[in-house]
């Protein structure tokens, strides 16, 4: 892949992005990876933003209660990250003295923390040479050297050296070349609609010299609906409990969804998750045989 008109296009096209700023800290990083799990840009970066001025370190939010992570999460989804994000924040501050580490092992030791997320820490809060592989970049690569319209849904161990392979040695470029990528891909090489005729790899893109063949791994992609299926049960139960100031009425969450098999399993799995608390009516933790009389963030 040639490295030179990717770094060039990346210079004049880059988002300018917070957790990109020369003032950015390694917690602001850190915070920013997990946020864009599975969430767009435009969502994440006025939460970012109200996150940081609040917690600005892992300490701050260390000593915040789990539930406040939750609750200032709101709907960026999948809200087990914000937990995740707060017991890393409280490993940082026991292992690290309340620093965020650059070691990739210690950063795979972080609750949360995967191969991803370790190596986007150290590129781009640190500067350090990393294989930095998410979809964006998988999607880049798989196109311009395979030819497929996208890459497998399961990342493969080829893939991981092919990007090691063609990740510069260098830390700067390095760093400058994953960002270029990930970049280029959510940008440009986009997934249902990509703009080839912008991309500054189209002379040596192997999937555009094939005439762009359609996704040859299409059935084994399945869109997750929404209406009806237990996320949108669990995310109005954990939107009734962020709403209220205090706990909620066992009524109160009955009422979110009309079927109450379906509901009682999804209260289930958010206690299990470790993101709602059932009590008791004198306010204590229920026991597991016990009827709770209310509900809460943890």
């Amino acid at each position: 892949m040639p490295t030179d008109p990717l770094l060039v296009w990346f210079d004049a096209h880059a988002r300018v992005l917070p957790w990109r700023a020369a003032d950015r800290t390694p917690w602001g990083v850190l915070v920013s990876e997990v946020m864009l799990q599975q969430t767009p840009v435009s969502r994440v970066e006025p939460a970012w933003r109200a996150w940081m001025a609040r917690w600005p370190t892992p300490a701050d939010l260390a000593a915040a209660a789990p539930g406040d992570a939750v609750r200032a999460w709101d709907r960026l989804g999948y809200p087990r990250r914000a937990l995740r994000l707060h017991a890393c924040a409280v490993a940082i501050v026991e292992r690290h003295g309340g620093q965020v580490p650059q070691d990739e092992a210690a950063l795979l030791a972080l609750p949360g923390v995967g191969a991803y997320t370790a190596a986007a820490v150290r590129a781009f809060a640190f500067g350090r040479r990393a294989v930095v592989l998410d979809t964006n970049v998988r999607r880049v690569l798989g196109r311009h050297a395979d030819g497929v319209a996208l890459p497998p849904p399961t990342q493969t161990v080829a893939e991981t050296a092919r990007a090691a392979a063609l990740t510069p040695p260098d830390d700067a470029t390095a760093v400058r070349w994953a960002l270029a990528t990930m970049e280029l891909g959510a940008l440009v090489c986009t997934a249902r609609a990509p703009r080839c005729e912008a991309c500054p790899l189209a002379a040596s893109c192997s999937w555009l010299a094939a005439g762009r063949p359609a996704d040859e791994h299409r059935h084994l992609r399945r869109r997750q609906p929404w209406h009806g299926t237990d996320r949108q049960v669990r995310g109005r139960v954990m939107a009734l409990l962020r709403e209220g100031l205090g706990p909620a009425p066992a009524d109160a969450v009955a009422a979110v969804w009309p079927d109450a098999r379906q509901l009682s399993r999804c209260v289930e799995a958010l206690v299990a998750d470790g993101l709602v608390v059932p009590l008791t009516a004198s306010g204590t933790p229920a026991a597991p045989d016990e009827d709770p009389a209310s509900y809460r963030l943890p």
